[in-house]
């Protein structure tokens, strides 16, 4: 259920009400919106909501019909901004975060930091343990592939996500990453996502290949039941018939998702199309569609990457990327960094 305090209600009277729901068996959640404190409450389904109600303070008491309680507009009606530093996910800016797939070289993971940072992105994404669907590809470098991302990104002022596969690597990850990536293939991986739960940095959870929006969120939740409150989705794209690209990018899950949920939604055309001449289209699209960031691969050198070369976009084919969504963006009363870029000429 849900209990929603009086605009005035007092700090006494909100621990009032969480003492008589945690004495009903109830995991209490607090949220502190900008006008009233709003309480969820996870637990039994006998409770009687009566109780609360006669409480001092309390304005109202709903029952959360949706599965996902914490994730759901009932528990939160406002958006939820994520801050990272001088950074805010969720809020009026588009946040772009942009990189290799796979941190391959200091050289690479150098020259790939510094193109994205120069063409507005804020954050730096790249892999370090990648999860192959062949045993014989390029696995990453591994922690050592994270120092690498991890430098670069502090010599460019970026914030850095990375993707953890299992619990053995996320002590590791930790030290270096301010982002957490469930991909897609975890996305129902609970022990790893009650793992998450526990730890105290953002995650972002890419929808499964084959997952719907209620099962998505349902993932949403076991994060955020742990306590960690910092979650964001990113739409990858879906398995469907259509084989022309290598999946179908669900631009239409930016609007359900947000309707449904408070969490912000994230897009990734890189992994959505997997062609590097369909990233764009549907980088422009998501951002009109109300996305509140992209994922976009980018590398120097695309065509000898040891991973997802084809989805990748060269240097300034992401510039050109960047100053069209500075153009789509404030249509929707949205920006995007606008930092203006130091050079050109990077790639073809």
């Amino acid at each position: 259920m849900v209990v929603v305090m009086q605009e005035r209600a007092t700090d006494e009277q909100i621990q009032s009400v969480i003492a008589q729901l945690v004495g009903m068996g109830f995991d209490v959640h607090r949220s502190t919106g900008s006008l009233r404190t709003v309480i969820g409450a996870v637990g039994p389904t006998t409770g009687d909501p009566r109780l609360v109600e006669m409480l001092d303070g309390v304005k109202e008491v709903l029952r959360i019909t949706e599965p996902y309680k914490l994730a759901s507009r009932t528990f939160r009606p406002e958006n939820t901004v994520i801050t990272i530093g001088d950074v805010r996910i969720g809020g009026d800016e588009v946040i772009v975060m942009a990189g290799p797939c796979s941190a391959e070289s200091e050289e690479q993971v150098e020259a790939s930091a510094a193109a994205v940072r120069r063409a507005g992105a804020k954050i730096l994404r790249g892999g370090a343990y990648k999860p192959r669907s062949s045993p014989y590809s390029f696995q990453g470098l591994g922690e050592d592939g994270l120092r690498l991302l991890r430098g670069a990104a502090d010599r460019h002022n970026l914030k850095l996500v990375s993707e953890v596969m299992d619990i053995s690597q996320l002590e590791t990850i930790l030290r270096y990453a301010d982002i957490l990536q469930v991909g897609a293939r975890n996305m129902q991986n609970f022990t790893l996502l009650r793992e998450l739960g526990r730890t105290r940095k953002p995650v972002l959870l890419k929808r499964g290949i084959s997952a719907t929006i209620e099962e998505w969120l349902l993932s949403a939740e076991y994060i955020l039941a742990g306590g960690n409150a910092d979650v964001m989705l990113c739409e990858r794209g879906i398995r469907t018939f259509e084989s022309y690209t290598r999946n179908t990018l669900d631009i239409s899950a930016i609007p359900v998702v947000q309707k449904l949920s408070h969490l912000p939604v994230l897009v990734d055309p890189s992994h959505g199309t997997g062609r590097r001449d369909k990233v764009a289209p549907m980088a422009r699209a998501a951002v009109a569609a109300g996305a509140d960031g992209l994922l976009i691969e980018v590398h120097c050198d695309p065509d000898h990457a040891l991973s997802d070369g084809a989805q990748s976009l060269f240097p300034s084919q992401f510039d050109r990327l960047m100053a069209e969504l500075r153009i789509i963006a404030p249509a929707i009363g949205r920006s995007i960094c606008l930092e203006p870029v130091a050079r050109r000429g990077w790639g073809t």
